[in-house]
């Protein structure tokens, strides 16, 4: 199973992607971290960005070929890139799912505010400019307010994957 897990910077997708990996016994391949590793300053460039997705997908296709679940923590903010996972995985629909985070852009301005030994560099300027170009998610998928506990939405999450595909 892979799940993508996606929306703008600061509505807490890492957040709740550490809290639901435990429950589906899943890796996390987070874009922020990939490209820290990659990159020591990173300038976000175009080849940045598509190596950092290009090898988020390169993992992720070992990890689902060995049978292990994976969790895809990014942006991913246009509807073609969530497409590409699927389609480059070669998954089936239940072997794919999309979780779309959204909260109240009071709650993202405070976490961005706050926000210290974080491998991400977004700020309310990234905000506000991914805001302005980010596609809500059009194809079947989940959505959960990250202003609600981490906890009960990762339960949520499960309890919806369980029932859309008898799997987990």
């Amino acid at each position: 199973m892979i799940i993508i897990i996606c929306g703008l910077p600061g509505v807490g997708k890492s957040t709740l992607a550490k809290n639901l990996a435990p429950m589906i016994n899943a890796t996390i391949l987070s874009s922020d971290k990939i490209r820290k590793e990659l990159f020591l300053n990173p300038t976000y460039s175009p080849f940045e960005r598509k190596l950092v997705y290009d090898v988020m997908i390169i993992v992720a296709k070992y990890l689902n070929e060995t049978g292990n679940n994976c969790i895809l923590d990014a942006t991913f903010n246009r509807d073609d890139s969530r497409l590409e996972i699927k389609n480059k995985l070669q998954l089936r629909d239940k072997e794919f799912q999309i979780v779309e985070c959204f909260c109240h852009e009071e709650v993202v301005i405070s976490r961005l505010e706050s926000r210290k030994d974080d491998y991400s560099d977004a700020t309310i300027e990234v905000y506000q400019r991914m805001k302005n170009i980010y596609e809500p998610v059009t194809i079947e998928h989940i959505s959960v307010d990250t202003a609600i506990s981490p906890l009960e939405n990762s339960q949520r999450i499960v309890e919806e994957i369980k029932r859309k595909t008898q799997i987990l």
